[in-house]
């Protein structure tokens, strides 16, 4: 191919990705609004969703009713059929998700977890899951590939889980695994990376380009970044691990663990533990805090927790001076006791202009925001190639 012809393809390629990725963030778009957002011409418009139709990834529905001047515009949707297998493992169970190119959670399942679980395990299950939903829930829809969201070091090129500490997982080749026991494309990435790209794309920090996002789960805290609308992966895609940093703790009476770190003072399994629980999704956390707020031992731990957060949460502000601060999972929940109250904590703490107008919000997508961001990381692959589908 010539390079002109070359030049000629990558353009043509890169309005596919466009369009796809339109319909994807944005829901159903008419042809006109299509041609207005992208400055194509309407040809150009009708052929390259005649393409991406061809190709399964769109169809087109009738026209909306209430567009009532003109001639009507067929409606552009994601294919209903088009779907990513997105996997969350952790200390407690495993949680498999079919999550629809349109974000939307399709079928879960959570296999609960009484020891830990191996990689190679990890990989027998899913694929046994697939098996099962291919008979099933599945027969009709079309699996582009599978998203790990691993509450760990992942390598960003090669999906290299290098330590997953609380799964006792070092240098595992997850992505190697997976693929080979189901025989489809395998993306790997860290839990609270993931969870930052979807409610960035999504959820909660939708349209804020300045965001710190921290995600508390069974086996730790992790956190992301988005600077400038895009996120900060690091040169090895490590970055985003404030469980692991080392917060100022005011008076000794609020340490527990000796020489510990952030993930281990706030931590889900003080919480539960207080509460005499062994284990409970967030929701039932968030009862139970709720019903036993009153007991001393419960709202002493509660505000040990919060304030250890705030001060984290303030270096934070600090270093990276973002608009907003996303909290998901049990930090949601400790956050949700007196949302201004840890504002205002924070940002007695932080310098008072990186403070300014910070707004500290739950995650959005709720229980799902692992799981949409792992198979937000399939999507990418298509939206930046759509002809790799054919």
């Amino acid at each position: 191919m010539s390079e002109q012809g070359r030049t000629i393809e990558s353009v043509r390629r890169a309005n596919l990705g466009g369009i796809l990725g339109i319909v994807h963030r944005e829901g159903p778009q008419s042809r006109a609004a299509l041609t207005e957002s992208t400055g194509l011409n309407r040809s150009t418009i009708a052929d390259l969703v005649s393409t991406l139709v061809g190709f399964g990834l769109v169809e087109e529905r009738a026209p909306d009713p209430s567009h009532r001047v003109g001639r009507p515009s067929p409606m552009v949707a994601v294919h209903p059929r088009v779907v990513a297998i997105a996997v969350n493992p952790e200390v407690d169970g495993v949680e498999i998700a079919a999550v629809g190119l349109d974000h939307g959670v399709r079928v879960v399942e959570r296999h609960p977890q009484d020891d830990l679980i191996t990689p190679e395990g990890v990989a027998g299950l899913v694929a046994e899951q697939i098996s099962h939903w291919r008979g099933g829930e599945l027969a009709e829809a079309r699996i582009l590939g599978i998203g790990f969201a691993v509450p760990g070091l992942v390598r960003s090129d090669d999906g290299l889980v290098r330590d997953a500490p609380h799964l006792h997982w070092v240098d595992s080749p997850l992505r190697d695994l997976v693929a080979e026991a189901t025989g489809l494309p395998v993306v790997v990435g860290n839990d609270a990376t993931l969870g930052t790209v979807a409610e960035h794309l999504f959820g909660a920090a939708r349209g804020i380009d300045h965001v710190v996002y921290l995600n508390g789960g069974a086996s730790g805290i992790g956190g992301g970044i988005i600077v400038n609308g895009m996120p900060v992966a690091g040169a090895g895609g490590y970055a985003g691990e404030f469980g692991q940093n080392r917060p100022g703790i005011a008076t000794l009476a609020d340490r527990r663990a000796r020489d510990g770190v952030f993930e281990d003072e706030v931590s889900r399994a003080r919480l539960l533990s207080v509460l005499g629980m062994t284990r409970g999704d967030d929701r039932e956390l968030a009862a139970a805090l709720a019903e036993a707020a009153g007991q001393p031992s419960v709202a002493g731990e509660i505000d040990r927790q919060r304030r250890i957060l705030a001060t984290a949460l303030a270096n934070a502000v600090n270093v990276l001076n973002p608009s907003a601060i996303v909290l998901g999972g049990f930090l949601s929940v400790l956050a949700g006791v007196d949302p201004d109250g840890l504002v205002a904590e924070v940002q007695a703490q932080a310098m008072p202009p990186c403070g300014e107008e910070l707004r500290i919000l739950p995650a959005g997508l709720a229980e799902h925001r692992l799981l949409i961001g792992a198979g937000e990381a399939v999507f990418a692959e298509i939206l930046a190639h759509p002809t790799a589908v054919v």
